[in-house]
């Protein structure tokens, strides 16, 4: 079986997912990449009682290359993104925060510094249907500039990584900073960090830990 460590990682991960409320039924996605091959979860699957055997394999091209299923609907949009960024895993969550501030803002503002471990400001790329290329496009734009993170209108989150705990834990810190700015929207207007406080963080080292070369 191809990429079976990757498969089952994928299955670890997407338990993690159900379990923490980030995802709920067969809603979102995760996919890991090992050279031109990159093993993805299937279509219309619940994430937490996927078997390494039910991940599909298909190479940068969107071809099958290796499974009974079908890939995530959503597959076009994490080939687009590890065609433009250097990432080696991506999730993709319909979490409750992330779908409010996706559903409401243009983007989420760094209300903390750790923002930063995100690459900065988070842009909600604009609305188009699921699974589309026209999406893929829109969040690969969004995701532009050395982004770890990005919103989709009307839609959820997606997050990139080193691996697979890292984008997994990227996509926990965003739905806390969504969560934070939601809260803090219920009691007064939020205080939004300016360039020169988020400078003076960088310049104390908080900043994303850098993609290997690809």
């Amino acid at each position: 079986m191809l990429l079976e460590d990757e498969r089952r990682a994928l299955c670890a991960v997407g338990r993690r997912l159900a379990e923490t409320g980030l995802v709920t039924g067969a809603s979102g996605n995760v996919s890991v990449r090992s050279g031109d091959l990159v093993a993805v979860t299937p279509g219309g699957m619940m994430l937490d009682r996927m078997r390494p055997e039910d991940c599909p394999i298909v190479n940068l091209d969107a071809r099958l290359v290796e499974g009974d299923r079908a890939p995530s609907s959503e597959t076009p949009m994490h080939l687009a993104l590890y065609a433009e960024t250097p990432a080696a895993a991506i999730v993709h969550t319909h979490s409750t925060y992330g779908a409010v501030v996706a559903t409401t803002m243009t983007e989420l503002p760094p209300i903390h510094y750790n923002t930063l471990l995100l690459g900065g400001v988070v842009k909600v790329a604009e609305y188009a249907t699921y699974g589309t290329p026209e999406l893929a496009g829109k969040v690969r734009a969004a995701m532009e500039g050395g982004k770890r993170a990005a919103l989709m209108a009307n839609h959820g989150g997606v997050t990139i990584g080193r691996d697979l705990d890292e984008a997994y834990e990227n996509a926990r810190l965003l739905e806390w900073l969504c969560g934070v700015y939601v809260r803090a929207k219920m009691i007064g207007e939020p205080r939004i960090l300016t360039d020169e406080q988020l400078t003076k963080v960088v310049e104390r080292g908080l900043t994303p830990p850098e993609f290997p070369p690809v």
